[in-house]
């Protein structure tokens, strides 16, 4: 097992990961005073495969909240059923929520968690790769507007983090894949050395060996964490965490979920590369090896079929890092030092995109 502090003022906590999911959550909700009730908020799909891995939380009173799994449930009409049945239950300020899910659920929850009686306490319980190395951890809450994603949402740090791999692996390829986008995200802004291991380890990582998988992960998370530390509520360094972000929340949106967060994520890292290679920031060997290691991971290096950039741009206006009408950027003009610019144009954009669309 391993444990990796995320020590923000007021609000640390520590993320536990490893086997034995029951024992470790036990463990954790016993240390939080006065918790009367539990609710567990998770998706269909993860109750039918996982949710009997819970422990009974006695002498806690327990309920169950399901919502349909995918993008399709971060909405405010869920949020607001979710809150019906919150009140039914009579959930109070010192009660408890605990997400079960993915990155999807995490937010849900998370989101739920921040507003219900103005914020009560929640432990994350990612159940994917994706949520384990990057959403799980920092507090980042909300759900999706017609206008683009998670443009509604609040900060909220969770009580604990209980990262337990054995959820991992009944995970598609596919959604096992994902995940390791960010993986690769955070090792290219942060930590060089740890793009050399990714490397080093590709077939230890696709067999999911134990040993690795928790090594991956703690490395993720650690990152993460010093992250959130210094900068919270993103008003300055976290915001290099959204790399590969402006243009692959743009890509989700358009394809209207249809590719995985990660996979949209890949496609806007080899996007946004390609947009710093052209203002000379990046060199190309490094582009071509950060898109090499993304592919052999079996991640998409191109579209599924063409977006127009005029739609591309237009969604990036409404993206929630826009500062002053500037789309905001984070570029990388060498491994491990990522910088935010403001002044890039249509055009840069465009020529950008055609990096990642079908040929």
């Amino acid at each position: 097992m391993r444990i990796v502090e995320v020590p923000i003022i007021g609000s640390a906590y520590a993320i536990d990961i490893g086997r034995r999911l029951g024992e470790r959550l036990t463990a954790r909700i016993v240390e939080l005073p006065d918790v009367k009730q539990l609710v567990v908020i998770t998706d269909d799909h993860v109750a039918k495969l996982h949710l009997e891995r819970l422990p009974p939380f006695k002498p806690l009173r327990t309920c169950v909240l399901r919502v349909p799994p995918g993008e399709s449930s971060k909405t405010l009409a869920t949020i607001s059923g979710l809150y019906d049945k919150l009140a039914d239950a009579r959930i109070e300020r010192r009660d408890l929520i605990l997400t079960f899910g993915g990155g999807v659920i995490g937010d849900l929850g998370g989101f739920v968690a921040a507003t219900w009686l103005r914020g009560i306490r929640f432990v994350q319980v990612p159940t994917t790769l994706e949520a384990a190395v990057d959403a799980s951890v920092g507090g980042k809450t909300g759900v999706n507007h017609p206008a683009g994603k998670n443009l509604i949402g609040a900060f909220h740090q969770p009580s604990a983090v209980i990262i337990a791999t054995e959820l991992l692996e009944t995970l598609p390829q596919r959604d096992f894949a994902a995940g390791l986008a960010e993986s690769v995200k955070h090792a290219a802004i942060r930590d060089p050395a740890f793009l050399d291991w990714h490397e080093q380890n590709v077939a230890a990582i696709e067999r999911r060996d134990p040993n690795t998988i928790i090594e991956l992960i703690a490395r993720n998370c650690a990152i993460k964490a010093d992250v959130v530390a210094r900068d919270e509520h993103e008003q300055g360094l976290r915001a290099i965490l959204n790399y590969g972000h402006t243009i692959g929340h743009a890509v989700e949106h358009l394809l209207d979920y249809e590719l995985r967060h990660g996979e949209c994520v890949a496609l806007g890292i080899i996007a946004e590369n390609e947009l710093a290679r052209a203002r000379g920031l990046l060199d190309r060997s490094v582009a071509d090896r950060i898109r090499s290691l993304l592919a052999r991971f079996g991640l998409p290096t191109r579209l599924p079929r063409p977006l127009p950039a005029e739609q591309v741009i237009e969604v990036t206006r409404l993206d929630k890092k826009v500062t002053a009408g500037a789309v905001n950027f984070v570029l990388l003009p060498e491994l491990g030092r990522p910088e935010r610019v403001a002044d890039v144009s249509d055009a840069e954009i465009a020529a950008a995109l055609e990096a990642i669309q079908p040929k």
